[in-house]
C-alpha cells in the first residue's frame, strides 16, 4: 500500500536542508532511490514525501530532527566559528562535517529540551547560576564551591574506583544541579567535547568515542565552560592553545586548572603523594594505579599533576602517556538501544517517556525529540525505564 504524503512540510525548509549538507538532488534522489524529479517535486511544494521518506532524509541524508521540517521557514542557523571562540580560526576550519552534525544535533535537542520544559529550567538548583567564575576567581575557592555543590567530598569519590562508575556518578550529579549531558561518538577523534550555554537549559556534549576517564576530565572541564558563561569546543592536545588570542587562552587555561582541581583536590593530592620520592619517575607504576583509582582518573592525569609540579619531566610524561595511550583498548560496542540510552540525557529522556505514557506526547512525536525512528522507540522506552544510562 502506497504511504501518504505528509501534510505540512516545508519547500523551502527541505531545499535548505540539502544544500546545508552540500548535496545536490541527484545524489539525494539516489540515497533514497527515487527519481530526481520527485525530490525536485518535493522542494517546489507540488509534491510531499511519505513519513518514511521524511524519516530518511531527516535522520540519514540531512542529520536533522524531523520537527524542523515543519518549521514556516528555515531557521537561522549560527556557524561554529560564530558560536565557539575557543579554537584557532585555524582549527575551526579543519572540523569535519560529522562534527558540525553533532553541533547541529545538540541544538536541536536544546530546542526539543525548550519546548519539554516550556523553556524553563526543571531543576531547583542551577549551578551555573549559583557558581559564576571570572578569570579573577581564586581556582582553590571555586574548586570547594563547586565540589560542595555537587556534594563530592573525597570519601564518596574514591568509591568510584572504576572509570566507568566514577564518569556515570559525576554526570549524574551534574544533571542533579541542572545541566543536561548527551553524549555520541565523533569521527574527529581529537574532538573531547562542547557545550552550549543557555540562561535555562545549558548542554554538555561528549564524545564517546574516547576513554571513560577522558569524558570525565572533558565533562569536567565543559562544566567549567558553562560557570564562566561561554560556549566551549575542546581538543585533547593543547598545543593549540598558543595560538589563541590572549583572553581566550586564559579562559581555557582557567578552565583546565580548575577540572583539574576539581578532579584532583590540590590538598588530598598532597597528602597522598607526601611520601613519594620528589623524582616521581623512580615510582613503581601501580602506586601511580591506585591513585589514580582514588580519585577515577587516569594515569595520565595523575602523571599530568605530578609535571605541573616538577617532579617528572616532560620527556618522561610524554613517553608514558604515549605508553598508556597505546595500551587503550576500544570498548566493544552493545546492543542498539543500550549506547543510545546512554547518549541520552538521563533527565530528558526520562521526561519525554513520562509525557508520552500521559499521552501528552504522541508516538512519533516522543521519537522525534529523542531523535530515533518511531519503530525503536519502544525498545529505547525500556531500557530508559532500566535507568541503564552510563
Amino acid at each position: 500500500m502506497k504511504a501518504n504524503p505528509v501534510q505540512g512540510v516545508q519547500p523551502s525548509v527541505l531545499r535548505w536542508a540539502r544544500e546545508t549538507v552540500g548535496l545536490d538532488v541527484e545524489e539525494v534522489a539516489t540515497r533514497l532511490n527515487r527519481n530526481t524529479e520527485e525530490i525536485v517535486a518535493w522542494e517546489q511544494g507540488s509534491a510531499a514525501p511519505s513519513y518514511p521518506q521524511l524519516e530518511k532524509l531527516a535522520y540519514t541524508v540531512y542529520k536533522r530532527p524531523i520537527a524542523l521540517f515543519f518549521l514556516p521557514a528555515p531557521p537561522q542557523e549560527s556557524t561554529p566559528k560564530a558560536e565557539f571562540r575557543t579554537l584557532p580560526s585555524a582549527d575551526m576550519d579543519q572540523l569535519l562535517p560529522d562534527t558540525i552534525l553533532h553541533i547541529r544535533k545538540a541544538h536541536a535537542f536544546q530546542l526539543a529540551l525548550g519546548e519539554i520544559f516550556e523553556n524553563k529550567s526543571p531543576f531547583d538548583k542551577n549551578i551555573w547560576k549559583d557558581i559564576v567564575v571570572s578569570e579573577e576567581s581564586e581556582v582553590s575557592d571555586v574548586v570547594n564551591r563547586v565540589r560542595q555543590y555537587l556534594g563530592v567530598d573525597i570519601g564518596l569519590q574514591s568509591t568510584w574506583r572504576d572509570p566507568e562508575k566514577s564518569l556515570k556518578a559525576w554526570r549524574e550529579l551534574i544533571e542533579e544541579k541542572g545541566v543536561f549531558v548527551f553524549k555520541d561518538s565523533f569521527k574527529q577523534k581529537e574532538i573531547s567535547g562542547f557545550c552550549l550555554a543557555d540562561d535555562q537549559l545549558p548542554i554538555i556534549y561528549l564524545n564517546n568515542s574516547t576513554t571513560k576517564t577522558r569524558q570525565t576530565f572533558s565533562l569536567i572541564h565543559e562544566l567549567c565552560h558553562l560557570l564562566v558563561q561561554e560556549n566551549g569546543l575542546s581538543k585533547f592536545n593543547q598545543n593549540y592553545l598558543e595560538e589563541l588570542p590572549q583572553d581566550i587562552q586564559a579562559l581555557e587555561k582557567l578552565c583546565n586548572r580548575l577540572a583539574a582541581a576539581i578532579l584532583i583536590p590540590p590538598e588530598d593530592f598532597f597528602k597522598q603523594s607526601k611520601n613519594f620520592p620528589r623524582n616521581v619517575e623512580d615510582v613503581a607504576e601501580y602506586e601511580l594505579v591506585n591513585l589514580a583509582c582514588r580519585y577515577g582518573v587516569s594515569r595520565e592525569a595523575i602523571l599530568r599533576r605530578f609535571l605541573d609540579q616538577d617532579r617528572v619531566s616532560s620527556s618522561f610524561y610524554e613517553q608514558k602517556a604515549g605508553e598508556w595511550a597505546a595500551q587503550q583498548t576500544k570498548s566493544k560496542g552493545g546492543d542498539w538501544y543500550a549506547t543510545t540510552n546512554t547518549y541520552l540525557s538521563e533527565r530528558f529522556t526520562a521526561e519525554v517517556v513520562s509525557l508520552h505514557y500521559r499521552n501528552q506526547l504522541p508516538l512519533e512525536r516522543a521519537a522525534d525529540l529523542l531523535g530515533i525512528n518511531a519503530k525503536n522507540f519502544e525498545g529505547l522506552e525500556q531500557r530508559i525505564l532500566r535507568g541503564t544510562s552510563v
